[in-house]
């Protein structure tokens, strides 16, 4: 299986997490977070950039076992997102955002391993 929708969201994924290493006080802006949170979130946007190319790297390699695992490690990180900035946010209107963000990736990603794995 050649997974070619999946690795077109690793490198859908791998664009954000270079813009969230370059760019890190996106994530305070998008939460509206207060001034004092900055610095924290900023240290959260380098981990998820980290790790989000650390996952979406695995599905470079051509082995359909590594294929699998870093799409259900997308999926696992993304639903974890949504639980971790989802809850944390006291504003409706932003939690409402995160949560559509981070469920809509999730699905994406579990849309397009779907597709692969039946093609």
């Amino acid at each position: 299986m050649s997974y070619r929708l999946s690795r077109v969201m690793g490198a859908a994924t791998c664009a954000y997490a270079a813009y969230a290493l370059a760019r890190p006080r996106h994530l305070a802006r998008a939460l509206d977070a207060d001034p004092e949170e900055g610095p924290a979130l900023d240290r959260l946007a380098r981990t998820f950039g980290v790790r989000d190319l650390a996952t979406s790297s695995l599905l470079l390699s051509s082995d359909a076992g590594l294929n699998r695992a870093a799409v259900a490690l997308r999926i696992a990180s993304d639903l974890g997102d949504c639980l971790v900035l989802g809850v944390g946010a006291d504003d409706p209107a932003v939690r409402r955002k995160v949560v559509g963000v981070t469920l809509g990736w999730a699905s994406l990603n579990a849309l397009a391993w779907w597709v692969d794995e039946r093609g």
